[in-house]
């Protein structure tokens, strides 16, 4: 896809923080790099989506712009400033965009993913990749694909082989397991692998190892706990790759345990792609 790289906004340190990412993410990706800033109108105001200003000499666009020129000076960048709510605005540009990426909202812990926050919103809603910069990344360590299951693999494998390939890094693909079986020669309750599950994911890292030759795969199977095992690998990774199913009529319902996970606890940004 050749639409830009999107980037929320809002004029604080974090967010300049963001634009850094979403900058060299868009040189990376030989692409324009949109700032999108979301004001609320007062009561009565114009509709949803309408321009407000010319957002050429808006101080927290300049500074965004300073920003990312500073971290890929090479890159396009285009402003927009935009009146609405940030999660549906973010979603409609998210149709045109290669990437969609937003911060974190400092989401972290063992509690529920608010679904009224942008990244519970996005996760839900966006039609292309949405990437949420958090943790602390290792700029020398692999990408890392969260496999869980063959519905979510096909789209978020190549996008995981072509970021791997992009950055110069190793992919590491996590084999998370969700199936206990009891053997019935032994007795012993064993995590036992799908056979469909392993077939889809044997073809498809195949034929994706043939299209990134450069890209070296190295593949974990956990045994122990899957959420402990994903955030423990995104502790030394540059970037978690998860697939996500296809929109959900409940809005925050669609993400499973995994991708929750991701959002709420890895240690580096993480990719949600559409399945």
């Amino acid at each position: 896809m050749s639409g830009p790289v999107v980037v929320g906004v809002d004029g604080s340190r974090s967010s300049l923080a963001v634009v850094e990412v979403a900058a060299r993410q868009a040189e990376r990706l030989g692409v324009g790099l949109e700032l999108m800033q979301v004001i609320g109108w007062p009561s009565g105001g114009a509709r949803s989506g309408a321009a407000s200003w010319d957002a050429a000499g808006t101080g927290a666009l300049a500074e965004a712009e300073r920003r990312a020129l500073s971290a890929a000076p090479g890159v396009r960048v285009s402003r927009e400033v935009l009146a609405g709510e940030p999660g549906n605005l973010l979603a409609a540009e998210s149709h045109r965009a290669s990437l969609t990426v937003i911060g974190s909202d400092g989401t972290r812990g063992h509690g529920p993913l608010r679904d009224d926050s942008l990244a519970g919103c996005l996760s839900a809603r966006a039609s292309g990749p949405l990437l949420v910069v958090r943790g602390r990344p290792d700029p020398a360590g692999p990408v890392l694909l969260a496999v869980h299951g063959t519905s979510t693999l096909r789209e978020a494998a190549e996008f995981a082989f072509a970021e791997a390939s992009l950055r110069g890094a190793d992919l590491v693909a996590v084999h998370l397991r969700h199936v206990v079986a009891t053997r019935p020669q032994s007795g012993s309750t064993t995590a036992v692998a799908d056979d469909d599950e392993d077939l889809a994911l044997a073809g498809t890292l195949s034929e994706l190892r043939k299209r990134y030759p450069d890209v070296t795969l190295r593949c974990r199977r956990p045994q122990g706990p899957s959420r402990r095992a994903l955030v423990e690998a995104s502790g030394d990774s540059q970037l978690l790759v998860v697939g996500v199913r296809g929109r959900s009529r409940f809005g925050g319902g669609l993400l499973d345990p995994v991708g929750r996970t991701a959002l709420r606890e890895a240690d580096c940004p993480v990719a949600l792609v559409r399945c």
